[in-house]
C-alpha cells in the first residue's frame, strides 16, 4: 500500500484558495524587527573575532553589527575566507574596502568588486586587475548598472559575464 496521497482537483483548488497571503519584505521586517545591538553583543563579537576557527571569524566578519576596528583587524586575517566576508559585507567601511582591493587573493578582490558599496575609484582600479575573473566581475556589475539606467523596453536579462 502506498503512502502517497493524491489530492483531487477540488482539494488542490481549496488549498490554493486558503493559502496564507505572502508578505512583502518590508511587512516581514516590520513584524520581525532585528534586536537592538547591545554592549553584550559587541563583547561577543570581539571575543569571537579572535576564535581559532576561521568559520567563527567569518561569522563576525559577516555581521552588520561588527565594529569598525574589528573590520580592520579581520581584513588582515590570514584566512582568505575571513577577508572575503569582510570584503562582501555591505557594512564594511570604504577605507577597508580600498585596502582589500589590493589583497593577494583574487577571491577577496572579487568580493570587493561585487560589493555594492565599494567606491568608484576602487572599481576603476579593479577594472584593470591582474585577474581576469575580477575584471569580469567588474564588467558584470557595470552591466547591471547600465541595465538599470536603460529605458524599460530596452533592458536585457542580466547574466554574469562568462570567464573564458
Amino acid at each position: 500500500m502506498s503512502c502517497i496521497r493524491f489530492n483531487t482537483p477540488a482539494q488542490r483548488q481549496a488549498m490554493r484558495n486558503h493559502r496564507p497571503a505572502m508578505l512583502t519584505a518590508e511587512e516581514a521586517a516590520a513584524l520581525h524587527p532585528a534586536p537592538e545591538v547591545t554592549e553584550s553583543k559587541l563583547r561577543r563579537l570581539r571575543l569571537l573575532a579572535s576564535d581559532p576557527n576561521p568559520k567563527i571569524r567569518e561569522a563576525v566578519a559577516s555581521s552588520y553589527n561588527t565594529p569598525v576596528d574589528l573590520f580592520a583587524a579581520l581584513a588582515k586575517d590570514p584566512d582568505d575566507g575571513v577577508r572575503g566576508c569582510v570584503a562582501k559585507n555591505e557594512a564594511t567601511p570604504c577605507d577597508i574596502l580600498r585596502e582589500l582591493a589590493d589583497d593577494r587573493s583574487e577571491t577577496v578582490r572579487g568580493w570587493v568588486a561585487v560589493n555594492y558599496f565599494v567606491p568608484a575609484d576602487v572599481m576603476e582600479k579593479l577594472a584593470s586587475d591582474r585577474s581576469r575573473t575580477v575584471r569580469s566581475l567588474v564588467k558584470w556589475k557595470a552591466s547591471l548598472a547600465d541595465e538599470e539606467q536603460a529605458p524599460e523596453g530596452q533592458r536585457a536579462e542580466s547574466r554574469p559575464v562568462p570567464v573564458a
